[in-house]
């Protein structure tokens, strides 16, 4: 493969006089090119092969015991003016920048190979979908971009019709944690990442350009690039409806992304078309329209079972690879949670004692699948024109304050309520149950530019689209003082949806709050649970003491952005602050 790109060929010779590799080959994407970079990282030990019986087609990578997650502290993004990146970003200004990393990336390549990865994020004929081309020396980052993005060929193709394309250049370096660093240019559609091989920051088509750079495109184009699954549900009569819903970690994302109806629920049905990530467009007649970029997934392994999630654990039985997971003595994969096997090495190759004091598998180990495994795949992830949202969800993991589910008023509201989304830090996570931490639309780590900028993006929206989706937060989370759940979760989400569903159809009345609207108990679908009244009066409740409290701290976190706050948001929070007052 070459390009005709004149732009692209003249990146290209640019980095490889930088780096100096021995080889350069351009990907594109075929089947026979995926399995010769498997036996080639078989041959090198990057690879470890599963047992072929029970895992057929399934690999083990073993990462850097120093390079096993996102470096958000290592991740900046590059603007000529720090207010322009904000306080949610780590800045380094441009030239210094560039400076830094061409000294890391001159001659790093030598005695490699220097991979071309032409990729498209979103279906390949979608107007709403953007390409890019990553430049990497990691075989094992050319695998995972195949199973996670639209990748060779007909990706080039594309960027040679239409010129532009999102710059990514990585290295894994010497894997030294002092040598590492995640840069972004947004003004230049540019990512340059070095010293590390683990997805987030290696994937570079991933958070990198689907998020950051994404988000930063999509303002100056007039779209959306967010942090959320995209699910499709059907009813029994047929009626489909399509929901995008943002999540901060530990809330549940990827099991309302493949949620499977309860025995309740018979004729429900629940398609998958994204877990992750969503770009959000205003088609021709005014309707917010979503796509998935992604054509894979790059999952958390740990708690997948066949009781916790089992379109996730079926997806993960073929063709698959894995990343920091245990082994069993018959060369299967293994984690904490996956309720069958015994490891006998952990996730760095030594062998399993009975005195361990840490998991076996890494807390953030890994799978890379192809999206067409999940046995709940919708089809409509590969149609170009995307879906017609209905609703769009946020939530967070709360012990008291947010109740069960609750609808804002209207748009520029839901932005307030995406804006004040937070979770509480569990025990394995921190060490210190209950610790607040903001996460505006589940956004945190991933929005390329000023948060206060961003919101007003959001706030842009009612001029732009005719018909915009709905926006509600859920709180699977709820707790009694005992620390019980109070909502049984899982499956049973599906009975939120379904009001939200109704609401979205004008088909049930709600009860107007301070904070939104609120279910009438009778409103939500609770049969054959095991809730009493009152419980089900606190999954619905409203404490204002609590909620002046909430939002005080959601004022308190939005004067970190001055000025720069738009006053719309301002208005909302002041608006909901005057209805909680006795």
């Amino acid at each position: 493969m070459s390009t005709s790109n004149e732009s692209l060929q003249q990146w290209i010779d640019e980095v490889a006089a930088l780096t100096r590799p021995d080889a350069i080959r351009w990907c594109d994407g075929s089947e026979k090119e995926y399995a010769g970079l498997i036996q080639q990282m078989l041959g090198s030990g990057e690879l470890l092969e599963l047992n072929r019986q029970r895992y057929p087609n399934c690999y083990l990578h073993r990462s850097d015991p120093s390079d096993v997650a996102r470096v958000e502290h290592l991740t900046f993004v590059c603007t000529p003016e720090q207010q322009e990146a904000g306080p949610n970003n780590n800045w380094m200004h441009p030239q210094e920048a560039r400076d830094q990393m061409r000294a890391l990336f001159d001659g790093c390549m030598r005695g490699r190979t220097m991979y071309v990865v032409p990729y498209c994020m979103g279906p390949v004929d979608s107007p709403y979908s953007r390409c890019g081309v990553e430049i990497t020396d990691s075989a094992y980052v050319v695998a995972n971009m195949r199973l996670m993005t639209r990748m060779g060929k007909a990706a080039l193709e594309r960027i040679e019709r239409e010129g532009g394309f999102v710059k990514g250049l990585h290295s894994i370096g010497e894997l030294d944690p002092n040598r590492r660093f995640i840069m972004h240019f947004p003004q230049d559609l540019e990512i340059q990442s070095y010293g590390s091989g683990y997805g987030g920051n290696a994937l570079l088509g991933k958070k990198c350009h689907a998020l950051r750079i994404a988000s930063y495109q999509a303002r100056s184009e007039g779209w959306l690039a967010e942090h959320m699954l995209l699910v499709e549900i059907e009813s029994p009569e047929g009626e489909k409806h399509y929901i995008a819903a943002a999540f901060p970690s530990a809330c549940g994302k990827t099991n309302l992304a493949m949620l499977i109806p309860p025995a309740a629920y018979a004729g429900w049905k629940v398609r998958t078309i994204g877990d992750d990530i969503a770009w959000l467009h205003v088609d021709e007649a005014g309707q917010l329209r979503a796509i998935n970029p992604e054509s894979g997934y790059f999952g958390v392994v740990p708690g997948t079972s066949r009781k916790t999630n089992r379109n996730a654990y079926e997806m993960i039985q073929h063709d698959t690879i894995f990343t920091n997971v245990a082994l069993t003595a018959d060369q299967e994969p293994w984690w904490e949670g996956k309720g069958e096997g015994e490891p006998a090495y952990d996730w760095k190759g030594q062998p399993v004692t009975a005195d361990r004091q840490e998991p076996a598998a890494h807390p953030n180990s890994r799978f890379t699948v192809a999206a067409k495994q999940n046995p709940a795949y919708s089809p409509l992830a590969d149609d170009p024109a995307g879906v017609p949202l209905s609703a769009i969800i946020f939530g967070g993991r709360r012990r008291e304050v947010a109740p069960l589910v609750y609808e804002a008023f209207d748009w520029n509201h839901g932005v307030l309520v995406g804006a004040g989304v937070a979770s509480e830090t569990t025990a394995a996570a921190t060490g210190k149950v209950g610790v607040v931490r903001r996460d505006p639309m589940a956004m945190k780590p991933f929005c390329g530019y000023n948060f206060a900028d961003y919101w007003g993006h959001w706030l842009s929206f009612p001029a732009r689209a005719r018909k915009l989706p709905k926006i509600f937060h859920v709180n699977w989370f709820r707790q009694d003082r005992d620390g019980n759940f109070l909502w049984p979760g899982f499956g049973d989400n599906l009975r939120v949806l379904r009001w939200i569903i109704d609401r979205c159809e004008g088909r049930v009345a709600a009860r107007e709050t301070a904070i939104g609207y609120l279910p009438a108990p009778a409103d939500l679908d609770t049969s054959g649970l095991d809730i009493d009244a009152t419980t089900l009066e606190a999954l619905l409740s409203v404490d204002k003491a609590a909620w002046r409290k909430e939002i005080s701290a959601i004022g308190e976190y939005f004067q970190e952005y001055g000025d720069r706050l738009p006053e719309l948001l301002a208005a909302e929070l002041e608006r909901v602050a005057s209805g909680l007052q006795d």
